[in-house]
């Protein structure tokens, strides 16, 4: 595909010896900034008040890390299709994995009502607090607004880096047509949990199938067909990669969602009761939900109602107890761990190298909190 190359972000380290997936991510950083000056710069030409109110805070934003997930499985899936093609694409795709990241927060923040977010206020409480004490009292509306602006312009940061890298790759068609699909599997999910949230559904397939959209194909089997695509990937490896990345993807939502019940705040960088105070529809509180009904326990079945929160009483201390003794919690870490052993199994099937395996089988285990077990017998 002919098209200019990139201008924002110089090449990778050289391919005679590959990076390993901590040190692309660490180079990742690194052309991740060369992109956020460029786009600052142009923000700067088009205004100083959207540079200073918009265009920093975004950037800010996105400097305030995260765990950069993503850009490592793009990574791996690259090296497990056998790393041919310039790497510094793909470092430019895990950037852009990021700014995306970026829009999907401060959008879900505003959604939820979240207050904290990577350790501090969210985007929309930060512009909230610029125009707090006015006397229409328009402070949370302007800040909602201007938030969902913000990861607005994080999404066109995002495709334009995509598009800019897709134009300069041999495999750019391809390369596009998975990051279209994610983008459009991304907002069908978060869709699909507005929805159920507005219905009550507690029901444990409807649950599944948002933690798929949303999160697992979004966090690791997209990203890890972004890389694989970058490396002209065959429909075999592509297969293989796209389901170890559903079962890795599905065991590190499962282990968010017990975070987001037990996390600790200082950890997580955000609170750690907003899914249960809202009863939020998870795989964690569908799984309780049903347990409760088979066991009888009415007590636990009334504290995870959609409608307890209107019920005196009924606290997050409660729903957190219920979890436990409903067995909840149990089966929720029981099946993280099959989802991340089965995930580093579907990896072995495409033939990557021992060591990237192995890379592979250290990024499931950060992500979903357990080390696959077995895992050593597929590197």
């Amino acid at each position: 595909m002919l098209g200019p190359r990139p201008t924002v972000a110089g090449p990778a380290e050289t391919n005679h010896a590959p990076l390993t997936a901590p040190g692309a991510t660490r180079a990742m950083e690194a052309v991740l900034e060369r992109v956020l000056e460029a786009r600052l710069r142009q923000a700067r030409d088009t205004g100083g008040v959207f540079a200073h109110d918009m265009a920093e805070r975004v950037a800010a934003f996105v400097r305030r890390g995260g765990k950069r997930l993503r850009t490592a499985f793009v990574w791996c899936g690259w090296r497990a299709a056998g790393g041919s093609g310039d790497a510094g694409a793909v470092l430019r795709v895990g950037a852009a994995l990021e700014l995306l990241q970026a829009c999907a927060l401060i959008h879900d923040d505003v959604m939820d009502g979240s207050p904290l977010r990577r350790g501090g206020p969210a985007i929309h409480v930060e512009f909230a607090r610029e125009h707090r004490g006015r006397a229409d009292g328009t402070a949370e509306s302007f800040g909602t607004s201007a938030a969902v602006l913000a990861g607005d312009l994080a999404l066109a940061w995002a495709d334009d880096l995509l598009t800019e890298t897709a134009l300069a790759s041999p495999h750019g068609s391809r390369l596009h047509d998975e990051w279209r699909v994610m983008r459009t599997e991304m907002v069908a999910g978060q869709y699909r949990d507005l929805r159920a949230q507005a219905s009550g559904s507690s029901g444990a397939e409807e649950a599944l199938a948002i933690a798929v959209l949303k999160s697992a194909r979004y966090t690791v089997a997209r990203p890890l067909a972004l890389g694989a695509s970058l490396a002209g990937a065959d429909a075999r490896t592509l297969g293989a990669l796209r389901a170890a990345g559903r079962c890795a993807g599905l065991a590190f939502q499962l282990r968010d969602d017990l975070l987001g019940a037990f996390g600790d705040p200082a950890l997580t960088g955000k609170p750690a009761d907003e899914d249960l105070r809202s009863r939020k529809l998870t795989p964690l509180l569908a799984v309780a939900v049903r347990l409760a009904e088979a066991t009888g326990d009415q007590d636990a079945a009334a504290v995870l109602a959609p409608d307890a929160d209107a019920r005196p009483g009924h606290t997050v201390e409660r729903m957190r107890a219920a979890l436990e003794r409903t067995g909840a919690r149990a089966e929720v870490e029981a099946r993280i761990a099959d989802l991340a052993a089965t995930g580093v199994r579907h990896f072995g099937a495409t033939g990557a190298a021992p060591g990237v395996r192995r890379e592979f089988a250290a990024l499931v285990e950060r992500a979903s909190g357990i080390a696959p077990h077995h895992a050593e017998e597929l590197v």
